[in-house]
């Protein structure tokens, strides 16, 4: 993935951690800086089903989950499933279409299953949507509700690249696409077994503590007006212990939840009409709460 996304080894990190927490990721930045690429080619890498979904203001929600549709031979309705029946689905510009249309994400994304005409269908493991979002403030977007932010695992920004990593974007993409040259290093069921193994990693009583600890403060914090959920202590947890097997270990220390603190609970807080005023965003708030809560003793 690296050989295509030139310069972001941190974002794509964050994604396969995201990947093996089964969680979902939600990259917001500005277009071009390579927020489709990432999930092409992380798709291409594991050999898994990759589908892309347009959002625009017109998408119905049948556009993504599938259709009932009547078959003329069989004299019978049948179902034909929806682009989200895959094991990457790309959600782009997730944030121009309705927020109805947003919605029907909501059950996929939860509970990996989508409902049609009263008949659910599950999808195959893995299943991860990684969708993208241009910022609020450009024309054409309607900001996400509090509900579904709060299905996204994590939350990361690409950013523009160093000019040592445009330099190379120029040559390799110069001429043709890397992605075409990328060629799978696993198969999707090998995904499945390690995203098995990944529960397995432990997380002692301390630092389930400090991952407690850390969620209580955003709730009390002066400066948010709507702090974490329990779903996020929950996907924390889990992000961690996917950061832990990515360096090799099968335990979870508390470097592993200062890692992910931020772009695992930032996008879910709400600040205050003052910390707005003051540029206190909350990923600031996240990280002074980080340095300032003691970390868990052994």
């Amino acid at each position: 993935m690296e050989a295509v996304i030139e310069g972001k080894p941190e974002a794509i990190r964050l994604a396969l951690a995201v990947l093996l927490a089964e969680g979902h990721l939600l990259i917001e930045d500005v277009p071009g800086v390579g927020k489709t690429m990432l999930a092409k080619s992380l798709a291409r890498a594991i050999d898994g089903v990759f589908q892309r979904i347009q959002f625009t203001p017109d998408l119905l929600p049948s556009d993504i989950t599938g259709v009932s549709a009547f078959n003329q031979e069989r004299r019978d309705f049948e179902f034909k499933p929806g682009p989200v029946f895959a094991n990457i689905v790309l959600g782009d510009e997730i944030n121009r279409a309705s927020p109805k249309t947003q919605s029907a994400l909501l059950e996929c994304m939860e509970e990996r299953q989508v409902t049609v005409d009263g008949t659910t269908y599950s999808l195959q493991p893995p299943f991860m949507v990684v969708a993208t979002q241009n910022p609020v403030e450009m024309e054409g977007t309607y900001p996400l509700p509090e509900a579904q932010r709060d299905r996204f695992t994590a939350r990361i920004s690409l950013g523009y690249p160093s000019a040592a990593a445009e330099r190379q974007m120029l040559a390799a993409h110069g001429s043709a696409s890397p992605l075409d040259d990328l060629a799978p290093v696993a198969r999707a069921s090998d995904v499945q077994d390690l995203v098995i193994a990944v529960r397995g990693v432990l997380v002692s009583d301390s630092v389930k503590d400090y991952i407690i600890s850390l969620v209580a403060q955003t709730r009390t914090s002066p400066e948010l007006r709507l702090g974490a959920s329990p779903r996020a202590t929950l996907q924390l947890l889990r992000a961690s212990r996917a950061w832990a097997a990515l360096d090799g270990r099968d335990y979870v220390i508390p470097d592993d939840v200062q890692a992910l603190a931020g772009p695992v609970l930032a996008h879910r807080l709400l600040p205050t009409a003052e910390a707005i005023v003051e540029r206190h965003l909350p990923e600031h708030v996240v990280a002074r709460i980080v340095r300032q809560l003691p970390l868990p003793r052994r």
